[in-house]
């Protein structure tokens, strides 16, 4: 008769349950510090994103019986919103002030006087710091307030052009967009240059001055060695200022009140006025979410361009 001897595993070796099970507790042990965070930013981040898509889809209100109980209406909020006359300029609007104010104002003039200030005179520099960044350490209010006041009827520009004879106008009144953006462009400026003067003292200066020595101009330079290098931080950059500028509401409240008429109504300007000056809060919900889905694609987009930048 014919006898199996037993499998005896050799001391100091182990067996695949054992090292799946060590492998699941070194994970788990690297995830415990983080489940403080985790728990954390879903009560204040997940949470409130919830509890909003849920108000869109009721017809809350500030006053009377749907103040008290609501109803589930589906996405009614949604097919009045896209058929709500002041919805599509409100997108229209909003897409200008951001491209304009953010993408293209706020990067392209935070890089320019990055450059200004890293070849600058010590004095030089540091008025220019002060003056910028000043303007992004103002609150938002008091920023708005500064800006109305240098624009409206009587302000300081209309009172700067009569010295000069120059004809006035009413900038507020006939170029409210322009103004708007101008003025946020004035305020988030600062941050960009911050940005952009780090990652131009990480570009290394040997490769800048072989290039001069090889006759490249400094355009060629510029475009062709410096926005290279630096082209993660152009994709990150871009992303947080257009997030914030997607979000920004004192400014155009206390400048234009969103006026006049739609002219410079904005989402947020949108979403205020129907929910707190109509009191519609499922309706006024609901144009949140859709910045929120605004917001989400855009931080995607950047994300996928900062990935493909890395790799």
């Amino acid at each position: 008769m014919t006898t199996t001897a037993p499998h005896v595993t050799p001391t100091g070796s182990s067996t695949p349950g054992s090292r799946a099970k060590a492998r699941g507790l070194r994970v788990a042990g690297r995830s415990l510090p983080l489940l403080p965070a985790t728990i954390l930013l879903t009560i204040f981040l997940v949470g409130p994103i919830i509890v909003s898509l849920w108000g869109s889809l009721t017809d809350a209100t500030l006053s009377g019986t749907s103040a008290v109980s609501t109803t589930f209406v589906g996405l009614d909020n949604y097919v009045a919103l896209f058929q709500d006359p002041d919805f599509p300029i409100a997108v229209v609007n909003t897409v200008v002030f951001v491209l304009f104010s953010a993408v293209i104002g706020q990067n392209i003039l935070g890089l320019g006087l990055a450059f200004l200030m890293r070849g600058a005179s010590r004095v030089v520099g540091a008025v220019v710091g002060t003056i910028v960044v000043t303007a992004w350490v103002l609150p938002e209010i008091v920023a708005a307030f500064a800006m109305y006041a240098f624009f409206r009827d009587d302000g300081s520009l209309n009172t700067a052009l009569e010295l000069f004879g120059v004809p006035t106008t009413s900038w507020l009144y006939e170029f409210p967009m322009l103004i708007v953006i101008i003025a946020n462009i004035w305020r988030g400026t600062a941050f960009s240059m911050m940005v952009y003067s780090a990652a131009l003292a990480d570009v290394p200066p040997e490769i800048t001055e072989a290039a001069q020595m090889d006759g490249a101009s400094g355009a060629k330079r510029l475009f062709l060695i410096t926005i290279p290098m630096i082209r993660p931080t152009i994709a990150t950059n871009s992303m947080i200022v257009t997030l914030q500028t997607l979000s920004v509401f004192t400014l155009i409240f206390v400048m234009t009140g969103g006026g006049p008429g739609v002219n410079s109504t904005t989402l947020p300007i949108l979403a205020y006025q129907e929910a707190f000056k109509f009191g519609q809060l499922g309706f006024g919900t609901a144009i949140a979410t859709i910045m929120l889905i605004v917001g989400a694609v855009f931080s995607i987009f950047y994300i996928r361009a900062l990935r493909s930048e890395t790799r």
